[in-house]
């Protein structure tokens, strides 16, 4: 069974990209949201395996939804994303409770599976 995958980021254009690429590489994307709030009652009501999360959005910082994330019942693998590098946030990807990172313009299939390997 494909793994499942919450996409958030408060760029229509960006979810829209990231979903295509996704599914064309075999993962199943449950649903979108443009928010925090609405990230955490998404992944309650769905249940993914992955969020992909984006470190910048309106409501609160990825690190936030991240740290909130990992306190549900059975919480999702999270993956930030950004249009920054990984060493721009210094320590606060390992500490957010994210598996890991991964910039934007790299995002693949093929890089979340090696996030979520290590």
């Amino acid at each position: 069974m494909a793994p499942s995958v919450l996409i958030v980021d408060d760029h229509p254009s960006f979810r829209s990209t990231a979903r295509m690429l996704l599914e064309l590489e075999g993962y199943t994307v449950l649903g979108e949201a443009p928010d925090g709030e609405t990230a955490i009652a998404q992944a309650r009501a769905l249940r993914p395996d992955i969020v992909l999360l984006d470190v910048n959005l309106p409501d609160m910082d990825g690190f936030e939804v991240a740290a909130r994330l990992s306190a549900i019942e059975q919480p999702p693998a999270v993956v930030l994303v950004s249009s920054r590098e990984a060493s721009e946030y210094g320590p606060l990807v390992g500490t957010s409770g994210a598996r890991g990172f991964i910039a934007k313009a790299d995002l693949s299939g093929a890089a979340l599976e090696e996030v979520l390997a290590a």
